[in-house]
């Protein structure tokens, strides 16, 4: 696999499930009392922090599941299933799961700074959603050669990508909220929260697949 194709395998999956449009205009809610330069300071670290919690996933998230022996089609079933409710309670109660948001980024505010890393970046913006999915397209490096040296920088690519859009994304969420309607938002969110359901489910399949796979090979070995 060249670094384009894993660009194009990992930038949709993590876009998808971190979601920065849409927790972009959480953000405005929850730093109302803020200012501009305030949200801005904060925006940098959140992106930061998020960068370094996806690609410590897809760099060293398989390795640690070989340390304590879970398969990767246990991790699927697991993550698809976080993905899949998550995903569905956004679809069926959006104004309910944006609450729940707000909720968890309020607790424990100090200081601007002290929230940066939690709860904004975790479990705000890269919660364990975020990280099920980075781990399994971590898992799917191939085994050696060139296309190893090319999965992990286009992987990390689109990473990147994903944390310099929560920055701009959160940095500027008053400007986006100031040009778009309350109707707006909500149907954005509901699309986005399908497009998350049908990934859930899709790793869920994966990880289903890979189950029954090692079973037959089991038998037949």
């Amino acid at each position: 696999m060249n670094a384009t194709g894993a660009f194009l395998l990992a930038f949709p999956a993590l876009f998808s499930i971190v979601n920065p449009v849409g927790g972009a205009f959480i953000f405005h809610e929850v730093t109302a009392a803020w200012t501009h330069a305030e949200r801005a300071r904060v925006a940098g670290r959140i992106g930061l922090y998020g960068l370094a919690v996806m690609l410590v996933s897809l760099w060293a998230g398989a390795y640690i599941l070989n340390f304590f022996g879970i398969s990767l089609g246990a991790l699927r079933i697991a993550g698809g299933a976080v993905v899949t409710l998550r995903a569905w309670e956004m679809l069926m109660a959006p104004e309910r799961q944006e609450s729940r948001k707000q909720a968890q980024a309020n607790e424990g505010r100090s200081s601007l700074l002290d929230m940066a890393f939690f709860p904004l970046t975790m479990p705000f913006t890269t919660g364990p959603g975020t990280i099920s999915v980075a781990i399994s397209l971590g898992a799917e490096r191939p085994s050696s050669g060139q296309g190893l040296l090319g999965f992990f920088p286009g992987v990390s690519a689109a990473a990147l990508a994903i944390a310099l859009m929560i920055w701009i994304g959160y940095r500027f969420a008053d400007t986006m909220v100031s040009r778009m309607g309350s109707s707006a938002r909500r149907s954005l969110s509901r699309m986005m929260a399908f497009l998350l359901l049908c990934i859930g489910v899709q790793i869920m399949l994966s990880g289903v697949e890979d189950a029954i796979l090692s079973v037959v090979a089991g038998q037949h070995g």
